[in-house]
């Protein structure tokens, strides 16, 4: 006898169709489960027996074998217990029905209990793309899954709710599709709390409107992270899209409020030093998405950067490039998103007060340089924007006089992003930060005064190509906000003006 069930797979954020296949034949009660099971999944066979036993059910008395199909691909996790289970089922006639186009995921307990999963969106979208009209997995899961289309979703609290339903003895409601409502979260943080710092907030506009990395580099106490804090309350709104793909991420990282699944705000994650690389990047036995990937369509925040493990802070320069990490383990190899805006902050030395007007410095030239050079000249060249935040005036602080509202600010950088959008229709560029080359000399054209300009600082300050590339990008967003087709003259210098500190600091 034979039966199959379909289910789906999940390695890191690739999710696979997955034939459960069930048969038995006469000799002694054995139960193996092949198809490069890993633990987990050989676990299965306890919980399930344990499951067959509450029920009564004697389905196992015979060499009873499941193939997980396809059997050259690794399985691992907890989710296959239902569709093995129901697999045996339908074997051994407690389930007569048509399946085929329907899929099980979930996790049993011993008393028949359907567990929550991590990473239910991700195969709910997959088996949805692999013509499954019916998806039975656990209650606590449904209302995540329904987010995605073409597909109908059963909640299951219980072994027993199935074996009813597909005999026919009860009704089972699809869960309705769940369409998130405005934003919930509202943001606190507000850019008008802030005294002065005129020139901190609008490099943090232009930063905000092209999705630039930025870098802040002041004293303590000069309003680094209050400003940082504040970066979320200026961006654009996340899309529909775009809450989908950082939902899928964290799902799969168990980070899921089963009442209100989807990410509906963009992610603000500010990271302690303390992180090692794998917490930075992601890693694991099984690869999991580490800060960066969490992060995805949304701010990544590392505060006191030169205090951060220098091999750490190297992994996060082909990823902040690329906007994808991959890691690669012997299991095989996994690519998590990671389109970040890049937002940290430093002080100038160990003892914070290089360079500050009104305390000194008590770090010798030594101690200023080797502090300085823990970031290392490629990782600040993947910064396309570095300011020095001063520490605020007494009158700014005394006068309280109404500052620009984050609201206001939001609303330039709406539409600098909707220019963005309209000319990176259909190309798959997101913002100016992610303009590729071979389009850069197209989209950033400059007037004659700009490109003197620009090539008098090449010349002079010994740009390299990444950092020439940068200012491009940066000027192009200036433009943007200023509602300018072509980069000019003011533009470039304000995007040169936003590179000054690495010769500042770094090449003394």
């Amino acid at each position: 006898m034979f039966s199959k069930i379909n289910s789906v797979g999940l390695f890191g954020l690739n999710a696979f169709p997955v034939s459960v296949e069930a048969s038995i034949s006469r000799g002694q009660p054995i139960f193996d489960v092949v198809g490069l099971p890993d633990a987990a999944v050989q676990e299965s066979k306890a919980r399930i027996r344990a499951v067959l036993g509450q029920l009564d059910l004697k389905l196992l008395n015979g060499r009873v074998t499941v193939n997980l199909a396809p059997a050259s691909v690794k399985k691992i996790g907890s989710m296959f217990d239902l569709p093995i289970t129901i697999a045996l089922m339908k074997l051994g006639g407690v389930i007569d029905c048509e399946l085929s186009d329907a899929a099980f995921i979930g996790e049993m307990s011993l008393d028949g209990k359907i567990a929550h999963i991590n990473g239910a969106l991700s195969m709910t979208i997959t088996a949805a793309q692999n013509g499954i009209k019916r998806l039975f997995l656990p209650k606590s899961n449904a209302k995540e899954a329904s987010a995605a289309d073409g597909i109908e979703i059963y909640g299951i609290e219980h072994i027993t709710e199935i074996i009813d339903f597909l005999n026919g003895r009860t009704v089972l409601t699809p869960e309705p599709r769940y369409i998130p409502s405005a934003e919930k979260l509202i943001c606190r943080e507000d850019f008008a709390d802030v005294m002065g710092q005129t020139a901190a907030k609008k490099a943090i506009e232009v930063a905000a409107a092209g999705s630039h990395n930025i870098l802040m580099l002041g004293p303590p106490g000069s309003g680094k992270s209050m400003l940082a804090k504040r970066i979320p309350s200026i961006l654009p709104k996340i899309t529909f899209e775009e809450s989908i793909e950082t939902t899928q991420i964290h799902s799969i990282a168990g980070m899921i409020n089963p009442k209100e699944p989807l990410v509906t705000a963009r992610p603000f994650r500010p990271v302690s030093h303390t992180i090692s690389g794998a917490g930075l990047v992601g890693g694991g036995t099984v690869p999991r998405p580490g800060e960066i990937s969490l992060a995805h369509n949304g701010v990544l925040f590392l505060d006191e950067l030169p205090e951060f493990d220098r091999r750490a802070l190297e992994t996060l320069r082909q990823p902040i490039e690329n906007g994808e990490i991959v890691i690669s383990r012997a299991s095989g190899s996994v690519s998590y998103p990671c389109d970040v805006m890049l937002v940290a902050a430093m002080n100038p030395c160990p003892c914070g007060n290089f360079g500050n007007p009104r305390k000194k410095c008590t770090c010798s030239e030594k101690a200023v340089t080797m502090y300085l050079n823990k970031i290392s000249q490629p990782v600040l060249d993947r910064i396309d924007i570095q300011i020095e935040i001063k520490p605020v005036e007494y009158d700014d602080l005394s006068a309280r006089r109404a500052q620009e509202s984050s609201a206001q600010i939001a609303e330039r950088v709406q539409r600098a992003r909707d220019i963005q959008a309209k000319r990176f229709k259909g190309t798959g560029i997101k913002s100016n930060s992610r303009i590729t080359s071979d389009i850069i000399a197209e989209v950033c054209r400059l007037t004659p005064d700009a490109d003197e300009m620009l090539k008098a600082a090449f010349d002079k300050l010994g740009l390299s190509a990444r950092a020439y590339d940068r200012i491009l990008k940066v000027a192009r967003t200036c433009a943007d906000l200023a509602g300018l087709e072509d980069i000019d003259k003011s533009c470039i210098s304000q995007a040169i003006s936003f590179r000054s500190l690495d010769r500042k600091y770094w090449n003394r």
